[in-house]
């Protein structure tokens, strides 16, 4: 039965991934510290893992289809993927220097923070 929940949780996300560019810290890593109870750096670092190649191939590949991904918007995103590269390395580093629960909360910040940037 954890598969099935396990690929909910990556449909869901991959469908919110597809139409906001959001699904694995908006999704997958609540879902696996509530549903799962994972520590906070075991989420992200699943998460992570989860997304390291299905992350937008195929939506990707969609709005490239329909006209809606230019090249310079190619290279835009490339770009961004580079970032995240290096990005992703530090920011796991401080992650795990950091208590589950302080990472925890400091996460919920976040989310909050954009919330309401998102509705103002």
């Amino acid at each position: 039965m954890q598969f099935v929940y396990l690929i909910g949780i990556g449909i869901a996300a991959g469908m919110l991934s597809g139409m906001f560019g959001v699904g694995g810290g908006i999704i997958i890593v609540p879902a696996l510290v509530l549903l799962f109870g994972m520590s906070q750096q075991s989420a992200n670092a699943t998460s992570l893992m989860a997304l390291l190649l299905p992350v937008g191939l195929l939506g990707v590949y969609e709005y490239y289809r329909l006209g809606r991904l230019s090249t310079e918007h190619m290279w835009f995103g490339l770009a961004i993927a580079f970032g995240l590269f290096i990005g992703a390395f530090f920011g796991a580093r401080i992650a795990l220097g950091m208590s589950g629960e302080l990472l925890r909360k400091a996460f919920g910040i976040f989310l909050v923070i954009v919330a309401i940037r998102l509705w103002l």
